[in-house]
């Protein structure tokens, strides 16, 4: 069966659906704040750069603070009941966010960025959770391809269509739109059949800091389970350091406008789109741990030879799109940002699905909440990581080499510890080609 059946299937259409207007709606806010703080409120330099610093850690620290509790949280009671309620507070929370860009003041909006850190801390353990109770095993790989491409869509529509609302129509038009998405992913979630609590006798532990260190031990109980956690959060420091660099990647070494800027995140997100949907193919509807050293040899060639391809500043500025993609050069660093992101669409699917597949069901929410604090581990390792060697001298393609060639050697550690990851691998690519 085709993954996109899941699509017109009860059990999955409508979790898809929430977690897709969430994650656009998360971007879509966060994208019509930064256009409105930075470039419509006459605030100095040094203030925009108090408020760029402070965003993140504001939506990162939820993690830290509430993954353990989420976790518990998912165990314990109706996982439909409970998506009701967080979209719940999402409307809330967007409705303060609109009277926040009405009034104009960061504070408030800064207060909602927190909030949404909350809400994605909540929603996480129960997003990836859901899957292993409403899709067949052999539906599990589709499933996450197609949750993997609606999160890597929205995320890139969302920021288009937020900062593009709040350029266009000012604090009306933003605060129309993530209201609205919000009430959409409100009702979507009320389509979402009945999902009994798994652990509903769970004794629930109220201290964050002795819950988190007991998610974590659970976290790590399994080997193949924490690396393909390992694997994920490695994503995500590969991610982060990557998308962090490209507003001034796209200025200073591609030599484009905002338009250029807007294709390479297209890009990147619809290459990851693409690698997750072929996991299913390339898998042939099995879980096959074999795709992720694939993908890594992927990010790691392609991000060597986005190095090669353009490794110098360049004398031109402000490049539209498609002059960008006619200079010379410019058609191979588009052809290298998307097969980066297809590569990292095989390598992070199989894992999500690994994890599902291996944790104890009344554990796996909590194993995905260890996941989440290991993750911004990783993200705030990764600001740390970029900010510093480009303070230390690198340039940006330096960087990205950097962590190219440090991606192969992070694959190589986790085939250290689960060598069937390589042994999946040569076991995949004898059958592919002997079919």
């Amino acid at each position: 069966m085709s993954q996109f059946r899941l699509l017109a299937r009860r059990r999955f259409a409508p979790f898809f659906v929430v977690q897709a207007l969430a994650a656009f709606n998360d971007n879509a806010f966060r994208q019509a704040t930064i256009v409105l703080v930075g470039f419509q409120m006459g605030l100095s330099t040094a203030t925009i750069g108090v408020y760029s610093n402070l965003a993140p850690a504001l939506f990162i620290l939820p993690f830290f603070l509430f993954s353990a509790s989420a976790g518990q949280i998912a165990e314990k009671f109706e996982k439909q009941r409970l998506i009701r309620y967080v979209k719940l507070f999402e409307v809330a929370a967007m409705g303060v966010a609109a009277w926040g860009f009405y009034v104009q003041s960061p504070v408030l909006l800064f207060v909602v960025l927190f909030l949404m850190g909350v809400h994605s801390t909540v929603f996480g353990p129960i997003k990836y959770s859901v899957l292993p109770e409403v899709l067949e095993p052999r539906e599990l790989v589709g499933g996450n391809g197609l949750v993997e491409m609606g999160t890597s869509i929205a995320i890139l529509v969302g920021m288009t269509l937020g900062g593009a609302a709040m350029h266009g129509y000012g604090a009306v038009g933003a605060s129309a739109l993530v209201v609205a998405v919000a009430g959409a992913g409100m009702l979507a979630s009320l389509a979402i059949p009945r999902l009994p609590a798994i652990a509903p006798t769970l004794a629930f532990n109220w201290n964050p800091f002795t819950e988190s260190a007991r998610v974590l031990k659970i976290t790590v109980k399994d080997r193949r389970v924490f690396t393909a956690v390992l694997g994920i959060s490695w994503f995500w420091f590969f991610g982060g350091v990557v998308t962090a660099q490209l507003p001034n990647y796209t200025r200073l070494y591609l030599g484009g406008d905002a338009s250029v800027e807007v294709l390479v995140l297209a890009l990147f997100s619809v290459g990851i789109a693409v690698g997750s949907l072929l996991c299913e193919r390339l898998s042939r509807h099995e879980l096959e741990i074999g795709l992720v050293p694939l993908g890594a040899l992927g990010m790691t060639v392609f991000g060597v030879l986005l190095y090669v391809t353009r490794h110098a500043a360049v004398a031109t500025r402000g490049a539209n799109w498609l002059a960008f993609l006619r200079s010379p050069g410019g058609g191979w660093l588009a052809l290298d940002l998307a097969l980066i992101g297809v590569s990292a669409g095989l390598f992070i699917v199989p894992l999500f699905a690994l994890v599902q597949a291996r944790s104890a069901r009344h554990e796996l929410s909590r194993v995905i909440a260890g996941n989440n604090i290991i993750n911004a581990v990783f993200l705030v390792a990764a600001a740390i990581f970029g900010i510093g060697l480009l303070r230390a001298g690198l340039t940006i393609p330096q960087l990205f080499l950097l962590v190219a060639v440090l991606n192969a050697l992070v694959m190589a550690y986790l085939v250290w510890r689960v060598p069937a990851f390589a042994s999946r691998l040569l076991l995949w690519s004898r059958l592919r080609a002997s079919a």
